[in-house]
């Protein structure tokens, strides 16, 4: 659960100069190929090992705006993984749900319960991240406003955005 709307989570999911604020393991991002996150669009990223440095990139897949992002992840070696982010509105609230499976490569042949165990360590990791920036980027937002302002709703009241 996000203490925000859908509207503030897509809005970090599709700039893509911030995927590696919220992934846990990547170090910088930075759009590689199409305008992020249209289908077949591309991010760029690091991963740092200590002295080691690789360089992967996440490809979309499947995407409706404001609602849900499917990536194929490309972690050279290890292979590739599907990872589908889903996001539903949950009151005043917003559920946001991860899934991710390998698809090729080594992480496929190696993929067992303890590895699933990490992945969802990982996960729980990546969504704390995201629901920090988010949370704290729309209390930031609310102190800007003046007091008594009224936000009036966006024209697009489906929260769609893309």
């Amino acid at each position: 659960m996000i203490r925000t709307d859908p509207r503030s989570v897509w809005a970090v999911l599709e700039d893509g100069t911030r995927y590696a604020d919220w992934v846990v393991g990547t170090s910088s991002s930075k759009p590689v190929r199409g305008h992020w996150p249209q289908l077949g669009s591309a991010i760029g990223y690091e991963v740092r090992l200590g002295p080691l440095t690789l360089h992967n990139e996440s490809v979309v897949r499947h995407v409706v705006p404001g609602e849900r992002l499917e990536l194929e992840a490309k972690a050279g070696p290890l292979g590739t993984a599907r990872v589908a982010i889903e996001i539903r509105p949950w009151g005043d609230q917003c559920l946001v749900k991860v899934d991710e499976h390998p698809l090729r490569g080594a992480g496929g042949l190696v993929h067992n319960v303890a590895v699933e165990a990490l992945i969802q360590i990982r996960h729980r990791a990546m969504l704390a991240r995201l629901a920090h920036l988010v949370e704290s980027e729309a209390a930031e937002a609310e102190e800007r406003r003046h007091l008594g302002q009224v936000v009036a709703p966006e024209p697009d009241a489906g929260g769609a955005r893309g």
